[in-house]
């Protein structure tokens, strides 16, 4: 029988790439790329666009780009699954984190492989302020990071109190 930490992985992995991919094949198919649809006024926006490198368009113009964004994500996935088949039965919150890591690694790389860029369509402003867009699987690995942070911090706290 396969360990809820497995169950976890899958269930997480498989419903946040298929959200991933959905969200990036509808707005490919029903917008041009750089259209714009304001959906709160100065705050968030729909926009199609396409990002060959990484965040903030690092590395767009390398030539070793798309090797190297491969090979990281590769090597991502197989840290993850040795992470988290040494994780205890009792983190449960790591378990999440990586999870959610692993599924913005493969959902971004599945478009890596596919298109030799990223779809992203999420664009959150503030007024003249501007974060650069994203997608699903980039808002799954900063929510997983996140997550990680804080079990850290937990963990870190549980190790305290059995020294004292």
């Amino acid at each position: 029988m396969m360990s809820w930490k497995y169950r976890i992985l899958m269930v997480v992995t498989v419903v946040t790439v298929a959200l991933d991919q959905v969200t990036k094949l509808y707005i490919s198919r029903t917008l041009p790329l750089h259209t714009m649809i304001g959906v709160i006024e100065n705050f968030f926006t729909i926009t199609y666009l396409r990002n060959k490198g990484a965040a903030f368009g690092m590395l767009a113009t390398s030539p070793w780009r798309l090797p190297f964004f491969i090979l990281v994500s590769t090597v991502a996935v197989v840290v993850i699954f040795t992470v988290i088949k040494k994780l205890r039965d009792d983190q449960k919150l790591a378990t999440l984190a990586l999870s959610l890591v692993l599924a913005g690694a493969v959902g971004n790389l599945i478009d890596r492989i596919s298109y030799g860029e990223v779809i992203d369509f999420i664009f959150v402003h503030w007024y003249e302020h501007y974060w650069p867009a994203f997608n699903v699987a980039d808002s799954a690995i900063c929510v997983g990071v996140f997550l990680l942070a804080l079990d850290m911090i937990r963990e870190e706290q549980r190790l305290k109190q059995q020294r004292s």
